[in-house]
């Protein structure tokens, strides 16, 4: 009992979140922990309800069937979770997810206590992933735009580099402007770049 307390703070039903650890705890991958697990509260009597279960890495919506003895999951990995949400009513709390793919996946009859701390864990991982794929939007705008350009991420645990410009200064000068169009780059970092493309001419 002692390894559930720590999942029960909102009165989760322990025996729902003890078939979700032995079943969840199976799936998990190398340095990933289940930090939260929400269970549904139906009006009528339910054997087994329908878990979600968070994990530092990804977020896993749990189907019991066959009164427990299977399940079917769902999961999807953080970084592909665009928007969570939740709505409340008489009879609980309903959690919402969207994917970047426009999938959206919902779990209802949720105490509402817990559908809280569902939102409020997910909004901390979104917050996370967004600038994880701003990340990648600008490295993919820097490939695409020939790998000549390199700009200050603020990315601390990357050094940072000087790329020479090898191209056309005229075509490296285009690119530039595109990456300061589309606010990819500042101003300080596009004069500065600008000036040294200029001085190679």
């Amino acid at each position: 009992m002692e390894h559930l307390k720590k999942y029960l703070n909102e009165q989760q039903d322990p025996a729902a979140v003890q078939k979700i650890l032995e079943k969840v705890s199976d799936l998990l991958t190398t340095n990933e922990v289940i930090e939260y697990i929400a269970v549904q509260k139906k009006p009528a009597l339910n054997l087994s309800p329908d878990c979600i279960s968070l994990t530092n890495k990804r977020i896993i919506f749990c189907h019991p069937k066959t009164f427990g003895f299977s399940m079917d999951f769902q999961d999807f990995q953080w970084k592909d979770v665009c928007d969570c949400h939740m709505k409340e009513g008489i009879m609980g709390a309903t959690f919402f997810m969207k994917t970047v793919r426009n999938q959206v996946v919902s779990l209802n009859y949720l105490p509402k206590s817990q559908a809280r701390m569902l939102y409020r864990f997910a909004q901390e991982r979104e917050e996370e992933m967004s600038e994880y794929r701003r990340q990648r939007e600008l490295e993919n705008a820097r490939a695409n735009a020939g790998g000549s350009i390199t700009v200050n991420t603020n990315d601390q645990t990357k050094p940072q580099t000087s790329t020479a410009i090898v191209d056309d200064p005229m075509a490296s000068l285009q690119k530039l402007k595109t990456l300061f169009d589309n606010s990819l780059i500042s101003q300080d970092e596009f004069d500065s770049k600008k000036n040294e493309i200029l001085s190679r001419l």
